[in-house]
């Protein structure tokens, strides 16, 4: 059967193994007139130094939220960077999530006074620089997915996005943008604690003739387990990690993102929501769509704690001896050419939800680490890249 280029994530195939993640030959080029849209916060270190990473994963977060609510989940893949996303669309949805992301850059400057910078650059312009993008889907559970990306060509957009020369043809403007569909975007969770002492933001890539399963095989032996293949090891979003409050820490990000027409009835919304949340929380009772205890068994299973976006990131909890040999290992990897990584370690991590429907099940949870997570490993990332680009 022939499909067509637009339905191409539609049609693809879903694999439900993680671990099976590495093989390569199963990745699939992305139609050569499809388009990346890059899109990330100006400046989020100092975000993150003032105590704001909470509303930096919210912009992520609305970024994915935007584009989907106005083209459809099913069509596009995505990635959630912490600090930013990064979405593949077809040439069909171009203009639809265009106007979207405009929407969330004006929001981003608007109500939470931060700069999001995005771009909308063609895949056959990056597979002209060198880049591609090739991908898998990865079923977390019965109509929920993730993309896998890999082909250099993200790492090669998020340089042009953030090279005001590179960027300037490719830019997208928030000039007389309008609101953005947001529906579904919340951060009720609270933060979630560390059961085992660290919380590990970990970006990592092979280098020097290195395979992925090579190498995670070395760390499965300094862990104790393979977080590729050990599902139960490395869930987060379930246990006692999960804490609610009432009212939610986060929702104030939630209600001036969400409800920019009318922050007012936005709480109110809001607030009711939580109530019956708390009640059918506490008595396991179903309540019109929301089943909870259908809900905490998807719950941990649709986080995106493990993905690849050109680098294989994971949200790990690890005990302060784990932690100690795994910094080890991969100093000593990186110093001998197998590697390259960055990571950041902090005491809690932080979930942003995009609940479409609960009734039939579509919800995905981003999890990162507190006080600056993937965004502060990629930059970690960065830096190792360039000193070993620089040495070789």
């Amino acid at each position: 059967m022939t499909v067509s280029a637009e339905d191409f994530y539609t049609e693809l195939p879903s694999f439900s193994d993680f671990s099976t993640v590495g093989v390569l030959d199963e990745y699939r080029p992305v139609p050569d007139d499809w388009f990346v849209l890059a899109a990330d916060i100006v400046r989020s270190t100092d975000a993150v130094a003032a105590g704001r990473y909470k509303d930096v994963n919210m912009l992520g977060a609305a970024v994915i939220a935007g584009v989907l609510n106005s083209v459809g989940r099913d069509r596009v893949p995505f990635v959630f960077g912490g600090d930013g996303a990064t979405l593949v669309v077809p040439a069909t949805d171009l203009a639809a999530a265009s106007d979207a992301l405009a929407g969330v850059v004006d929001l981003a400057r608007q109500v939470m006074e931060l700069e999001l910078r995005a771009a909308a650059i063609p895949v056959s312009s990056l597979r002209e620089l060198g880049g591609d993008i090739r991908l898998r889907k990865y079923q977390l559970s019965p109509g929920n997915h993730l993309a896998m990306i890999i082909g250099d060509g993200l790492a090669l957009a998020d340089r042009i996005l953030k090279d005001p020369d590179q960027v300037a043809p490719f830019a997208i403007s928030a000039d007389r943008a309008e609101l953005p569909p947001l529906e579904g975007l919340s951060c009720r969770w609270e933060p979630l604690p560390s059961q085992e002492g660290h919380i590990v933001s970990l970006i990592l890539k092979p280098a020097g003739g290195k395979t992925l399963p090579g190498l995670m095989e070395d760390i499965a032996a300094k862990l104790g387990y393979n977080p590729l293949s050990d599902d139960k090891k490395v869930r987060m979003a379930e246990g006692k990690r999960l804490k609610f409050r009432f009212p939610p820490s986060g929702m104030r990000a939630e209600v001036l993102l969400g409800h920019a027409k009318n922050h007012l009835r936005g709480w109110c919304q809001a607030m009711m929501e939580n109530v019956f949340f708390v009640i059918s929380y506490t008595t396991g009772w179903r309540i019109g769509p929301f089943d909870p205890k259908k809900y905490f068994r998807e719950l941990g299973l649709n986080t995106d704690h493990r993905k690849v976006g050109d680098s294989l990131q994971l949200v790990l909890d690890l005990t302060p001896g784990q932690l100690s040999d795994l910094e080890q290992h991969l100093d000593e990897a990186y110093a001998q050419g197998d590697l390259i990584y960055g990571m950041h370690v902090s005491d809690t991590a932080l979930m942003t939800c995009f609940v479409q429907d609960i009734g039939n099940s579509h919800h995905i949870h981003f999890v990162d680490g507190a006080d600056g997570g993937l965004s502060v490993a990629a930059a970690a990332f960065k830096a190792r890249q360039s000193k070993m680009s620089v040495t070789n």
